[in-house]
């Protein structure tokens, strides 16, 4: 039997929502250290609910977050990535009239004061496309390309645990095998990560075991060592589609930036 994984991310019973709608019911997951977790779940499960809480742009009403024994529950959003964690969010959240060059250097300006585990050499390596894209601005970029930003940035806060918000939205099969051979070689080099998504074939691809959010609750687990199983079982399709789908999850008011 191996032994434990030290825990990175540890959610304990996290309820969240907004305004008098409660969204999360005491959702508890963990990631542990060189270990991918995935999140599943239908449009309006709350997941984008969870990462928002995860970042710090949503209030936790009940429950902690901890990473490494640090309480991340009432810090500030740009406070989180200084204590390891490191947001990739489905909108990317990039500065459109900023090259990439200069989207990259604010993560260089903003990240954790340490030894660098990425360089801009490192993610450039990670996606050669950005390479000759370097003086290009963002907003000129195609999704594919921002989404590659996106997550270059975020491994430039050199974060112990990169969380990704479903990072294959919207994008062609090409660019999602690209992301899909990253992350793989993230994982290979010991990243921790939280990846949410609605793509299980790629979450099967991708992680260590997975939980299945519906209804804001987390209604099943996908234990290590189990996937082949339990995709043949047909348990994770019962657990994906058992509520998730008739669920409605609000969205945040959209505040218009110059991005």
């Amino acid at each position: 039997m191996s032994a434990p994984r030290e825990l990175l991310l540890d959610l304990q019973k996290v309820s969240a929502g907004y305004g008098a709608l409660k969204v999360l019911h005491d959702v508890s997951l963990h990631v542990g250290k060189a270990e991918v977790v995935g999140l599943l779940g239908a449009n309006g499960a709350g997941k984008s609910t969870l990462v928002r809480t995860i970042s710090g742009h949503l209030r936790v009403r009940s429950g902690t977050i901890r990473h490494g024994g640090v309480d991340l529950t009432r810090l500030a959003p740009h406070r989180i990535p200084q204590h390891g964690v490191a947001v990739v969010l489905e909108a990317r959240n990039l500065f459109g009239d900023m090259t990439v060059a200069e989207n990259l250097g604010l993560a260089l300006r903003n990240g954790r004061q340490r030894v660098p585990r990425f360089s801009i050499k490192d993610v450039l390596n990670l996606f050669p496309v950005l390479t000759e894209k370097y003086g290009t601005p963002a907003k000129l970029l195609s999704g594919g390309q921002q989404q590659m930003v996106a997550i270059a940035r975020a491994l430039l806060l050199q974060p112990d645990v990169l969380v990704l918000d479903e990072p294959s939205t919207g994008l062609a099969p090409k660019i999602i095998k690209d992301i899909v051979e990253v992350l793989q070689q993230l994982r290979s080099e010991g990243m921790s990560m939280l990846l949410i998504e609605q793509n299980v074939s790629m979450a099967a691809q991708l992680t260590d075991r997975a939980y299945v959010l519906s209804l804001g609750r987390i209604v099943y687990e996908v234990a290590e060592g189990t996937w082949k199983n339990t995709l043949e079982s047909g348990a994770l399709a019962d657990a994906y589609l058992g509520g998730g789908m008739k669920s409605v999850e609000p969205r945040p008011p959209v505040k218009e930036s110059r991005q």
